[in-house]
This record gives structure tokens, sequence and C-alpha cells, in this order.
């Protein structure tokens, strides 16, 4: 029998795992004081069942998964949604896109319901599989597939179709 991981290996996960699981948090959320705090509740969690860890390996893509449950439970409270009512709505203007396309995406990503952009996060960006994608987030792999081309023609609206090139439009990605 292997014996329980120590504190010392959940410190190295964190070194080990913390900036993957930030710029994930970071993507999911759009914000990044609440990437943070994301990623210091989902270690914090992961810590609370450190006890239990019987591969070390596989810690990091548990942290992760909790991660993205944390985050998901985030977006049922409904203080998440903090809309203001106007009056008037902004004029929007269309996305530039210019050299560094990075806010644009973040804007587009934004703009996508929670699930959507928890799949093409850890579709595209985290690069996991439609099964992996699907463990993760406690899903059928049919729904991350529904979500997924959900998501993606509702960032081609936002972005224009020139924006979203056909290699990165994951069907092939199983």
């Amino acid at each position: 029998m292997a014996r329980p991981p120590s504190d010392e290996d959940f410190a190295d996960l964190v070194h080990a795992a913390w900036p993957s699981l930030y710029r994930t948090a970071y993507l999911l959320l759009g914000d990044a004081a609440e990437a943070e705090d994301l990623t210091q509740t989902a270690l914090a969690k992961t810590y609370a069942s450190w006890g239990r860890v019987r591969e070390p390996a596989a810690a990091r893509g548990y942290a992760r998964t909790v991660l993205v449950n944390t985050a998901t439970s985030w977006f049922r409270r409904r203080s998440w949604h903090n809309e203001l009512p106007t009056e008037t709505l902004p004029e929007r203007p269309a996305p530039e896109v210019g050299n560094d396309d990075r806010p644009v995406l973040l804007a587009a990503l934004a703009r996508l319901a929670p699930r959507q952009r928890a799949v093409v996060v850890l579709r595209f960006y985290d690069d996991l599989s439609v099964a992996e994608t699907a463990r993760a987030l406690g899903i059928t792999e049919g729904t991350v597939k529904s979500q997924t081309s959900v998501a993606l023609d509702r960032l081609r609206a936002v972005l224009g179709d020139s924006f979203l090139q056909p290699s990165d439009q994951g069907a092939s990605h199983d």
C-alpha cells in the first residue's frame, strides 16, 4: 500500500499547479481577484481531501475538477450576476481585432453562459478531450459536445467567422 501524501507533497502540488489553475480560473471568471479566490478555494478543498489521495500524480487533475465544480457553484449563486438595471442601454462598439486579441477574446468569453465558458476553457485552453471535460464537469459527453457547439456559434456571432478558424472548432478532438 502506498504511503499517504505528505504536506510537503501538497506544497509541491500547489507550486506546480497554481499557474495553470489560476489561468483556468481567470478564463472562467474574467476577473483576476476572483480567479485568485477561486484558485485558493479549490486548493483548500483539495487539501481537505488530501489524506484520501492515493495517486499523487492524479492530484493536479483532481484540483482542476474541484476548481471547475467550485466555479459552477459560484455561478449558481444569485449574487454572482451583478447586473444593474439602467434606463438606456450602452452602445456596444464592434470589437476591434488588433495585434493583441486577448481583451477581445476575454470579453467574448465572458458573454458565454457559465457552463459554455467552462466547456470552451477546458476543451480549448486546457486541451482536454471530450471525455476528460465531461468527467471534470460531471456531465455527459453529449452535453460537452452540444455546449461546445452552442458556445462556438455564440463566439462566432460575437467575434465573426474570420476570428475562429476551422481548426479551432474542435470537431475532431475527441
